[in-house]
C-alpha cells in the first residue's frame, strides 16, 4: 500500500477514503493465479462503484443491480458487453431502455418467471437477441426454483430472440468452508447434468457468486491460498464443463481501500479512555462487526512505529451510543488532530453506511494510481440538501 502524502492530509480536514489501484490490480492478479484456468471474473459494482473504471479494464464482467449502477457504468464508458444486468427487482422501464438501445450488448439475468417473460416480450418487441442467465435460488427470495427453470428451458424453442446462456447462482458471503463449496458445486453439477439429460439443454455458462471471505479483524485470518486451491480442485471434479464466471465484490475491493478519520476529542469517562472521531459507523462498515467487539487493522498516521501503551475506545460523531467503531484497542500516545487509518475499507463502507443520519457530510473519495498520482473522484458532499424539506405543493 502506497504512502499518503502530507498534502492530501492537509487538504482534508474531514474523513475521507483512498482506493489504491496498485493493490486492486495485484488482487486481481492473485485471484487469477489461484482460480481455475480460464475462469472469468465478474465484479459486483455494489461493493464499490468508485473503482468501476479501473475494474472494467481488469475484469471480464461487471454485475449491475440497479438502474443507478447501470447509469454509472454507462457514464464511465464501460463496454456494454461487459455488463450483467442483474438484481432482484428490475425496473421495467429501465430494462426496456437498455433493450431498445441498439448499441447495448449486455447480459440480463432472470430472477423470476415474470422477469423472464418481460425479457422475452421486449426481445420480440425490438427484434433483438438477448443473452440471459437464469438465476437458481439458494432457498431464499432470490432467483427461481428448479421447477421454474426447467419449465423455461423446456419451452426455450418458443423464445426466438432469447439466448439462455446458462445459470447464475449466489449463496452468501464470507464463506470459509470447503465442504460448503463442495456441496454447492456438486448440487450445481447435478442440476446442470439433469438439464442436459432431461431437457437436451447444455448450459454454456455458470456465473457463481462464491462469497470468498475477507479477513477484516485481527485473529480471524484464514489460509486463502489453501481455500482457493481447494475450490479449484472442486471445480475440476465437475462433470459438466460450462464457462465459469466467478462473481465477487468484497473479495476484490476490500483490500484496496483505506478510511482516514481525524481524532476531534479525547476524554476519560469512568476510567475508560475515549477518542472521538469525525467519522463513525455511518462511514465505516466491516462485515461481521458487532458493536465494535472485534478489532480491525488500523494505525495512527505518522505514529506507526511508536510504542502502543494505552487502551482506547474509538467513537464516531453520531449522537447514538451505538456509534462505537472499536473498543479497547491499544494505541500509541494520541492527541486531537491525529489521523487514524483503517485498512480493508474498499468494499461497502461508502455505500452501506447510514450516511444520512444527522445530515453529516459524505467523505471525499480519492483514487491513487500505481505511479502515486491521486485523483479526487468525489468531493466532500453535504447531505443537508437531501434531508431538507422543500414543501412543494402537489
Amino acid at each position: 500500500m502506497q504512502q499518503i502524502s502530507e498534502e492530501l492530509l492537509r487538504r482534508n480536514q474531514n474523513a475521507f477514503y483512498v482506493f489504491d489501484t496498485a493493490v486492486l490490480k495485484q488482487r486481481i492478479a492473485y485471484l487469477r493465479e489461484h482460480l481455475p484456468a480460464d475462469t472469468a471474473i465478474c465484479y459486483a459494482v455494489k461493493a464499490n462503484p468508485f473503482i468501476v473504471r479501473e475494474l472494467a479494464e481488469e475484469t471480464e464482467r461487471l454485475e449491475i443491480c440497479s438502474p443507478g449502477e447501470a447509469d454509472i457504468c454507462m457514464e464511465l464508458g464501460v463496454p456494454s458487453e461487459k455488463m450483467v444486468i442483474s438484481g432482484v427487482y428490475k425496473t421495467p422501464s429501465s430494462i426496456e431502455k437498455l433493450v431498445s438501445d441498439s448499441r447495448f450488448a449486455g447480459i440480463f439475468t432472470a430472477e423470476s418467471v415474470l422477469q423472464f417473460r418481460l425479457l422475452k416480450e421486449l426481445s420480440e418487441k425490438y427484434a433483438k437477441n438477448l443473452k440471459v442467465l437464469l438465476r437458481l435460488t439458494n432457498d431464499s427470495q432470490f432467483g427461481m426454483d428448479e421447477r421454474d427453470i426447467r419449465h423455461i428451458v423446456a419451452n426455450r424453442s418458443a423464445c426466438k430472440w432469447v439466448d439462455i446462456a446458462g445459470i447464475q447462482y449466489f449463496s452468501g458471503t464470507q464463506k470459509t468452508s470447503l465442504k460448503k463449496y463442495g456441496r454447492e458445486l456438486r448440487y450445481l453439477d447435478r442440476f446442470l447434468q439433469s438439464l442436459k439429460e432431461e431437457e437436451g439443454y447444455e448450459a454454456q455458462e455458470l456465473e457463481y457468486g462464491t462469497g470468498f471471505p475477507v479477513s477484516y479483524f485481527k485473529g480471524e485470518e484464514s489460509d486463502e491460498e489453501a481455500l482457493l486451491t481447494g475450490f479449484s480442485e472442486l471445480v475440476g471434479q465437475m462433470t459438466s464443463k460450462p464457462k465459469l464466471i466467478v462473481e465477487m465484490g468484497r473479495s476484490i475491493a476490500a483490500s484496496c481501500g483505506r478510511y482516514f478519520t481525524h481524532i476531534v476529542d479525547i476524554k476519560q469517562n469512568c476510567g475508560l479512555n475515549y477518542a472521538l472521531i469525525d467519522g463513525g459507523m455511518h462511514q465505516l462498515v466491516y462485515f461481521g462487526q458487532v458493536m465494535a467487539m472485534k478489532q480491525p487493522y488500523l494505525s495512527v498516521v505518522g505514529k506507526q512505529d511508536t510504542v502502543k501503551d494505552k487502551l482506547w475506545t474509538i467513537c464516531g460523531a453520531l449522537c447514538t451510543m451505538n456509534d462505537i467503531v472499536v473498543k479497547q484497542i491499544e494505541l500509541p500516545d494520541i492527541s486531537v488532530g491525529d489521523v487514524l487509518c483503517f485498512e480493508n475499507a474498499g468494499a461497502y463502507c461508502m455505500t452501506e453506511g447510514i450516511s444520512l443520519l444527522l445530515s453529516r457530510d459524505l467523505p471525499a473519495v480519492y483514487i491513487q494510481k500505481e505511479d502515486g498520482t491521486i485523483y479526487r473522484v468525489r468531493e466532500t458532499t453535504e447531505t443537508k440538501e437531501i434531508n431538507l424539506s422543500r414543501y412543494e405543493r402537489m
